[in-house]
């Protein structure tokens, strides 16, 4: 894990207010957040896309699991692409 990405960890817990209510708000548990932001865990998709939505969109799910990078084009071409009705 990089630098960078404990950082983002720990602006989300600073956002949020502090470890046990950044995993209130992402129902997971305080260490599964110490974890993050220590760098001895990953971030699941599911609490990743659950901490954009929390956020409004300030933290983006594909930022705090890397593994989503992969749909990040998929979902903003798809955007572009509304359904017709």
């Amino acid at each position: 894990m990089r630098e960078s990405q404990k950082n983002i960890y720990q602006s989300l817990v600073d956002y949020f207010g502090g470890q046990e209510s950044t995993a209130n708000a992402l129902k997971v548990t305080q260490p599964s957040v110490s974890g993050w932001v220590r760098q001895t865990k990953n971030m699941s998709e599911l609490v990743a896309i659950r901490a954009e939505k929390e956020t409004k969109g300030l933290f983006k799910a594909s930022d705090l699991c890397p593994s989503l990078q992969e749909f990040q084009s998929f979902s903003s071409s798809t955007q572009e692409q509304s359904c017709k009705t």
